[in-house]
């Protein structure tokens, strides 16, 4: 098991990265006011899934990398504060466009928008990529219970916290795209809070070695 402290910093990151606008927030969002709440929820169970292969690899991947090669950890949190900073110019930089602004969408039956919700996060390479920058910073190879179980712990701890929090947007979609459509600035103050908290974490990542 993973440190308190730890767990709760992760958890309270997780939670800013799920609220980060992506593919998987807009697919969820364009299919809930499209086909309704239940087809949002269907859809995420699929996005659900892709989290747990993503985890799965990226907990297994640290592991032998961690096991096999002695300066892995330190090559991986480096990698992933570089791919921070890369979130944190995204989230910030003009000219995004919003996830509100919604796509029109076929009807589809549940197999199918199970699968789609599957297949639009596993060709989400952000996703592989969070969990390989996240996850090291987090572990503590000398610390309680194995790489592997600390890993998984992390995990699921972050697919918990998605699931919940797009459960809710999928169900007030419609809600949620009204206000911050009609509230641009928000959007905003939105993506510079996020920038902020992804530049602090890369340089708290880049500076601390190993504990």
């Amino acid at each position: 098991m993973p440190e308190l402290s730890s767990w709760l910093a992760y958890g309270l990151i997780s939670l800013g990265m799920v609220l980060t606008p992506g593919p998987n927030m807009i697919y969820l969002i364009s299919r809930s006011i499209c086909q309704g709440r239940t087809a949002g929820l269907i859809s995420l169970g699929g996005v659900a899934l892709g989290f747990v292969v993503y985890m799965l690899c990226a907990a297994l991947g640290i592991t032998a990398l961690v096991m096999a090669v002695p300066f892995a950890y330190d090559a991986l949190r480096l990698g992933g504060a570089l791919y921070l900073v890369y979130l944190a110019w995204q989230a910030i930089k003009p000219g995004g466009r919003s996830p509100f602004h919604v796509r029109d969408l076929p009807q589809d039956s549940p197999r199918k928008l199970f699968m789609m919700g599957f297949v639009t996060n596993l060709l989400n390479p952000k996703v592989a990529v969070m969990y390989l920058s996240l996850l090291p910073q987090f572990i503590d190879p000398n610390g309680h219970g194995s790489v592997l179980t600390q890993s998984l712990v992390l995990g699921f701890t972050q697919i918990a916290i998605s699931v919940s929090v797009n459960s809710v947007i999928a169900i007030m979609a419609g809600s949620i795209a009204v206000f911050f459509v009609t509230r641009p600035g928000w959007q905003v103050v939105q993506r510079w809070v996020m920038g902020s908290v992804l530049m602090g974490l890369a340089v708290r990542m880049a500076v601390e070695g190993r504990r």
